[in-house]
């Protein structure tokens, strides 16, 4: 049986990849997460009672502690998905993305370097670092192209500069050290258990409870949407069957503006909850344009046709069912949401510069 150290485990791609080993495999999974705002222990209730799960509070910043779940738990591989991830924060407060995005991640590439020169035999040769990050790297494209493994970097904000500094480290301790690595690069996730920060649930929230929907300028950016389950599917069939040293793009090939995003969810509110609050005849007429993100990337869209020609891995979910899942778990799971929203955040607009 082989164990798996997933770091953000807690978070929102961290939880649902948790889930699909537990519940899909017989993996067994160490989740060391420090457990900031958009950490939520709730989100892995489901698998949490599981024997072959454990969860260790670690930043993995804390380079004794990271050191010491390697020595203690001995995994066979590394899922690194830990990460600050929103764009608006990283606008109000860069540094902490630096801070674990670049040092972090240098952190746990230093504890898995010095753990896996002390392996031998199988143990060694199958030890794998499989470093989770982003398709914002790359930048925005024009109305028409798609990113690829190739695509040269062109961060535009803080966020996506640190994921691509952390990408770089991660490549450049497979060239100098021999460290096996694998990298991808995904395009936006929603499905249940996001955090509310994001377009699709603080919609969602934002349209149950009659308040404004905030579209970015005029709603015209471009998206691809992955639904987390395929995304968690697709990073584990990375992780046992990707080459050692290789890139894969992971999309959904759902290219959608936000405004059109938007209005899908209008529309499913409108049939599943036609209880509009506030006096509105329909949910889009929550709809509120505000000024856009300094910096906003206007197009974003994978190519994910390396991962599906190499390892056979392709999408289940259309936009459609997936968004509608997403509603459904959103509206059957009201207890949750409002305690997210007991915390901190409260979906108010983040990343304005004055």
């Amino acid at each position: 049986m082989k164990k798996l150290l997933v770091t953000g485990g807690a978070g929102f791609i961290g939880s649902a990849v948790i889930r699909h080993l537990i519940g899909n495999t017989d993996y067994q999974v160490v989740n060391l997460d420090k457990l900031t705002y958009a950490g939520n222990l709730e989100s892995l209730a489901p698998v949490s009672g599981s024997e072959r799960y454990v969860f260790e509070k670690v930043d993995i910043c804390d380079a004794p502690e990271v050191a010491r779940v390697f020595r203690e738990h001995r995994p066979d591989a590394i899922m690194h998905l830990a990460a600050e991830s929103h764009v608006d924060r990283s606008i109000d407060g860069p540094a902490e993305f630096i801070q674990t995005n670049v040092v972090g991640t240098t952190v746990l590439l230093e504890a898995a370097r010095s753990y896996w020169n002390e392996l031998d035999g199988a143990a060694k040769s199958g030890f794998r670092f499989h470093h989770v990050s982003t398709d914002e790297v790359y930048g925005d494209l024009d109305d028409e192209g798609l990113f690829t493994e190739d695509t040269p970097y062109q961060p535009s904000s803080p966020y996506s500069a640190s994921k691509a500094s952390s990408d770089h480290m991660v490549r450049a301790w497979h060239r100098t050290y021999g460290l096996p690595v694998v990298i991808t690069n995904c395009s936006n996730n929603y499905g249940p258990y996001q955090f509310p920060e994001k377009l699709i649930p603080l919609v969602i929230l934002n349209a149950l409870a009659g308040k404004p929907l905030p579209i970015y300028g005029k709603g015209d950016q471009v998206r691809d949407w992955l639904y987390v389950d395929d995304h968690a599917r697709a990073l584990l069939q990375v992780l046992e069957q990707g080459e050692d040293g290789q890139t894969y793009n992971i999309g959904g090939h759902n290219e959608k503006t936000n405004l059109e995003v938007v209005q899908s969810l209008c529309a499913i509110l409108d049939e599943k909850r036609p209880e509009h609050p506030g006096g509105v005849d329909r949910y889009a007429d929550l709809i509120t344009h505000v000024t856009d993100r300094p910096g906003h990337d206007l197009r974003y869209a994978i190519d994910a046709g390396k991962i599906a020609r190499e390892l056979g891995w392709t999408p289940e979910e259309t936009f459609n069912t997936g968004l509608e899942k997403t509603v459904d778990w959103y509206l059957e799971n009201d207890s949750w949401c409002q305690r997210v929203l007991d915390g901190s955040y409260r979906g108010e607009r983040l990343g304005v510069i004055e």
